[in-house]
């Protein structure tokens, strides 16, 4: 291997330990990003971290009624996916900006 191609590649060692570093720091600001969502006008209530990790369910006392357990299974499950929705495209956001929109597997 000639030096000009060992430096080259020396150069591309560094450059994906930058990058690294880059999607290493992006996973910690994701897992900061806290989003929302509620059903049932406010019943249920969620939390999904930029990760969609589940953080936490609230379920309103008033919104547990045996008679209605599908209508409140419904509820947490609508809460939930808009949640990690809202989640992945925060995430895509933050991505789309360390990668300046390239496609990077891995990463988007």
């Amino acid at each position: 291997m000639s030096f000009g191609k060992f430096r080259q590649a020396k150069d591309q060692i560094n450059q994906m330990r930058e990058l690294k570093a880059q999607a290493d720091a992006m996973q910690k600001q994701l897992n900061a990003v806290v989003v929302e969502a509620d059903a049932g006008h406010g019943a249920v209530k969620v939390s999904v971290n930029g990760q969609q990790k589940l953080l936490s369910v609230k379920i309103s006392p008033e919104a547990i009624d045996p008679n209605k357990v599908q209508k409140l299974e419904e509820w947490i499950v609508k809460a939930v996916n808009e949640a990690v929705e809202k989640s992945q495209k925060e995430g895509a956001k933050q991505v789309a900006s360390l990668t300046g929109g390239l496609k990077i597997p891995g990463l988007t």
